[in-house]
């Protein structure tokens, strides 16, 4: 799928630096959008979904999985045959979702444009900076 098409499909949009007649690359393996990372659910065996989840389908317009503390640039994720739910539990803190999906769904940023999620289990993970030597009082969470 091109972006364009993802956009006019979505009604989402990204800035006019990018390219909208692109092809998004559909990836089956570890891929990153800005501060997000998403992840094979197996290779992550210590994040599982809390046993009171419920796994939403994700509408015609998108859900969104994270957006920058301003509101603004949030990484939304699309998909006719994708589910979500954000009933994670995570030793690292790190996890916003799990995604389910049968076919390929989509992670659409304004600065980013879109990327492209195969069929399977994801997790979803955000950035965490450690600060000084990896000494931090608290988590400082990355934001676009």
């Amino acid at each position: 799928m091109r972006l364009d098409q993802l956009l006019d499909h979505t009604g989402l949009s990204v800035l006019d630096h990018l390219e909208r007649e692109v092809t998004i690359p559909v990836v089956d393996g570890v891929q990153a959008q800005g501060d997000l990372i998403v992840i094979p659910a197996a290779m992550v065996g210590t994040v599982t979904e809390n046993i009171w989840a419920r796994w939403t389908p994700v509408p015609p317009q998108g859900a969104d999985l994270l957006r920058s503390t301003n509101g603004a640039n949030p990484h939304t994720l699309v998909g006719e045959a994708c589910h979500w739910t954000t009933a994670v539990n995570d030793n690292l803190a790190l996890a916003v979702a799990l995604v389910r999906n049968t076919e390929p769904a989509y992670l659409i940023h304004p600065e980013h444009g879109g990327t492209g999620i195969a069929p399977g289990r994801w997790v979803v993970r955000r950035q965490r900076e450690l600060g000084i030597h990896g000494r931090r009082t608290k988590p400082l969470y990355v934001h676009d």
